[in-house]
């Protein structure tokens, strides 16, 4: 397969980082591919170790009832009344090691309420490569930001996912011509 060398350029690990958004129990357990999904994460984790792209792991942290969001509370309290729950479900279900960074957040974007952008532009980050749970919500409003704040976002379309599967696929869709997409193999291709 012949890469184009402006992907080569963009997708260079020295300017990339990979963000694996809310891999946590409650959206794991009940996704629509929750084995291939986790498969191909850890590929993508594994080649960017590999590759010394640095790894950030969001977390869905809570604010207090009183602090969080009417609007947030509404939507969470609806998405959760059809999700099948899980013990420990805020937990990570993929473990970060000691050099990962967790970052807690409490909205669909990773550049709202965290220091993010700002980790970014300090490491000279230009490239943001997205897999996680849900590509409707999180993973599409981050792609979204990222290009607005002049980030290029890739999204590996085989690592991310949702409990459903036709607003996974509208959202892929709606990204086409926002977002880099690439499968798993293709991002591994371009790293070796």
């Amino acid at each position: 397969m012949e890469i184009d060398n402006e992907l080569k350029e963009i997708l260079n690990p020295k300017n990339a980082a990979l963000l694996v958004w809310d891999v946590q129990n409650m959206l794991v357990q009940n996704i629509f591919n929750t084995d291939i999904f986790l498969a191909k994460t850890n590929e993508v984790i594994s080649i960017a170790k590999a590759n010394n792209v640095p790894v950030i792991f969001s977390r869905i942290t809570p604010l207090p009832p009183q602090f969080e969001s009417p609007v947030r509370k509404y939507f969470f309290k609806k998405r959760l009344s059809t999700m099948q729950q899980v013990p420990n479900g805020f937990e990570l279900t993929i473990e970060p090691t000691n050099n990962d960074i967790v970052i807690p957040k409490n909205t669909a974007s990773m550049f709202v309420g965290t220091n993010f952008e700002l980790l970014m532009r300090n490491a000279g980050i230009t490239t943001l490569i997205i897999t996680g749970i849900a590509t409707e919500i999180g993973v599409e409003s981050t792609a979204r930001d990222a290009s607005n704040r002049g980030i290029f976002p890739v999204i590996i379309t085989d690592a991310v996912s949702s409990s459903n599967q036709d607003a996974h696929n509208r959202s892929l869709e709606n990204l086409k011509n926002m977002a880099i997409q690439l499968k798993t193999e293709e991002l591994i291709s371009i790293w070796k």
